[in-house]
């Protein structure tokens, strides 16, 4: 278990690199100049190429690449223009927003997902099943930003059950679930859909092993079966799904950011790309980069941990 633990870090650090290399060259492709757009079009062109030359932007690319890395190799992510913070210190102050809503997103999704993934499977080929199925299909199909967009229109604006915009007053934890219902609707709704397939498709293919043949044979209740015997097995292809699920819930996370008006990361990029704040976009990008990898790291490593035979894949 340690050296598969070592050796799925090491893989994990080599992704992260190169997903920060990848990231430092699209940012080279993005149209416009950050010099006229942060100090406006009255600055002149000495202000511009001073700018530029305080910001590295007068380097070429591979240069610019080589001062990032050494810069976070120290823990320095850069300085954000237009505060003049540290980038560390700026998205650290919108990362548990958008951390508390993936979190509670993935939750619910997997504490509905998991049951109806159940019980499709134990009640496959009738009714219920294909109703759940059409259900998680059309879970599956519905962007984010859609849902996003309708139901604040349907629960926030036409029947004003829960409030618009914001994450509700500090300290006041009610008030702050309260704003969170619907943007973890948004995020969470495609989620159910995924897993309650996944944990279907599983769990049919665990019902005919022949384990399970035996403890029928032996007459043991289906429901001891089922849970005791058939999900311990079945639920380790979800445990991966859900580390993946974290991470890709990021991206769900921007778009319900912008809708809700609400603060974290996803809104922080989205500010910032449109002021060509690169500093704090580079940052940003790369502490979700980490904590992608991180979530992924973690499900294999739990994985591993519930099957040895995982162990002996990598």
């Amino acid at each position: 278990m340690l050296a598969y633990a070592v050796r799925r870090a090491g893989l994990a650090i080599a992704i992260t690199a190169v997903a920060l290399t990848i990231l430092i060259a699209m940012i080279q492709l993005i149209p416009g100049d950050p010099a006229a757009v942060l100090l406006g079009p009255l600055a002149s062109q000495e202000m511009r190429e001073s700018f530029r030359v305080q910001m590295g932007l007068d380097q070429p690319a591979i240069v610019q690449m080589t001062r990032f890395f050494g810069r976070v190799l120290r823990g320095d992510l850069g300085t954000d223009v237009l505060t003049n913070r540290p980038v560390l210190d700026t998205v650290l102050d919108q990362l548990p927003f958008t951390l508390t809503l993936i979190f509670f997103s993935i939750g619910w999704s997997a504490l509905l997902g998991i049951p109806l993934g159940c019980f499709s499977a134990i009640r496959r080929g009738t009714w219920a099943d294909s109703i759940v199925g059409v259900l998680s299909v059309g879970a599956i199909a519905l962007p984010s930003f859609v849902v996003a967009i309708y139901s604040l229109l349907f629960f926030s604006v036409m029947l004003g059950w829960f409030p618009t915009i914001g994450a509700g007053e500090p300290g006041k934890p009610l008030d702050q679930l309260h704003h969170l219902v619907l943007p973890s609707l948004a995020v969470g709704l495609g989620w159910v859909g995924y897993l309650a397939r996944m944990v279907r498709a599983s769990m049919l293919e665990v019902l005919s092993e022949n384990h399970i043949r035996m403890a029928r044979a032996f007459g043991l209740r289906e429901s001891v079966i089922t849970f005791r015997y058939a999900l311990k097995i079945a639920i380790i292809p979800t445990v991966v799904l859900l580390g993946i699920g974290v991470g890709h819930m990021i991206s769900g996370a921007v778009f319900a950011e912008i809708v809700f008006a609400r603060p974290g990361v996803g809104r922080l990029i989205f500010d910032s790309l449109a002021t060509r704040n690169y500093p704090v976009v580079m940052g940003a990008v790369m502490v979700t980069t980490i904590f992608y990898v991180l979530s992924t790291l973690c499900a294999d490593l739990i994985a591993a941990s519930l099957d040895p035979r995982v162990r002996a894949n990598l």
